[in-house]
């Protein structure tokens, strides 16, 4: 049944038609008509677990464990190798049930090579389960990711979420490699953010709304349930970052994912504050309409346009982008200004 949904959830992804609004255009950013920058040597470079990748951005969890997606992880391994950022793939579990499975997720691994590569599970993981699908794909980190929301749209999804943080806890004591802590794209809070730091989690993605509606993608599924008037639930994403931003503590490393599709968001992510931003949907899309090598060259233009905006706003490298001013408005502003 696992197996059957996973791809399910890719067709539904796509048959999807609702798109929410991660409100990246209430963000302005001011144009520097005296940048003081050389294009050519604006540096995209950051440090991500301890080592140097070449753009800010990775590609965000979205399946695993069947043929189907395993020929689409191969690609986005491919695509993460050729442009020397990270990958997380999709929801491990499956890997515990179906050896065919197994053998698609080291597949991954075997294609990205020595590239950063992150495991996925959900928030009801045990420990061993954990520390064996790490070992499976010598992951570099683990995300782990809270789906309340998805799993109340499911009909076979969990209830009871009571112990969940308990859960994590542990997990973070017991794996050898960093722990991310993601939504699926509605949002964490303040709060949440402030609580899973409590425990020890030092990795986040904000995973906001306005990519990836798993009310949706799921509604889908079950044709006897409507779930439509909850699409528009979540935190949109420019909103979940401010406030992150704003509870951030010591240690804290902010990736900033949902509704990312072009590289005026991408550079909007990182001004806000964002370490990193993760893109999911958006690849998927264009591999499934266009192949590896328009995915290719989509992902090509997005990091060439990027450092574009970086040399118009004046920052000749990722850091330079932290300092920048910018303003909210609109629909952003009313909520930030209700808020503080």
């Amino acid at each position: 049944m696992r197996n059957y949904r996973k791809r399910e959830h890719i067709e539904n992804y796509l048959r999807s038609s609702f798109r929410g609004d991660p409100l990246f255009d209430d963000v302005f950013l001011y144009h520097n008509a005296l940048p003081g920058v050389n294009f050519e040597a604006v540096d995209t470079t950051v440090d991500f677990l301890g080592r140097t990748i070449a753009f800010p951005l990775m590609i965000n969890a979205m399946t695993g464990g069947t043929d189907f997606s395993t020929d689409i992880n191969t690609n986005l391994a491919e695509l993460a190798k050729a442009f020397n950022i990270p990958m997380a793939v999709g929801s491990m579990t499956i890997a515990m049930e179906d050896d065919d499975a197994k053998k698609s997720f080291k597949t991954v691994r075997d294609t990205i090579g020595d590239g950063i590569l992150i495991g996925n599970l959900s928030g009801y993981t045990g420990v061993d389960t954990a520390k064996y699908c790490v070992d499976l794909i010598g992951a570099d980190a683990l995300q782990i990711h809270l789906n309340p929301a998805q799993e109340l749209a499911m009909n076979e999804g969990e209830r009871d979420f009571s112990s969940v943080l308990k859960n994590l806890e542990a997990v973070i004591g017991a794996v050898d490699v960093p722990v991310i802590v993601k939504e699926v794209g509605f949002g964490l809070s303040p709060d949440t953010i402030t609580r899973l730091y409590d425990i020890g989690v030092r990795n986040v993605d904000i995973a906001g709304f306005g990519g990836s509606n798993f009310f949706e993608v799921e509604n889908l599924r079950t044709p006897d349930t409507d779930v439509s008037d909850l699409y528009s639930w979540g935190i949109p994403t420019a909103m979940s970052l401010i406030e992150a931003v704003k509870v951030r503590q010591d240690g804290l490393y902010i990736i900033a994912s949902g509704g990312v599709r072009n590289a005026l968001d991408v550079v909007k992510c990182l001004v806000l504050g964002g370490d990193l931003v993760g893109i999911s949907g958006e690849v998927l899309s264009y591999l499934i309409h266009g192949g590896y090598d328009y995915t290719l060259s989509y992902l090509r233009e997005l990091m060439t346009k990027a450092r574009m905006v970086m040399a118009l706003s004046g920052a000749s490298n990722v850091a330079a982008l932290k300092g920048l001013p910018y303003r909210v408005k609109g629909d952003l502003k009313d909520l930030l200004d209700k808020i503080y």
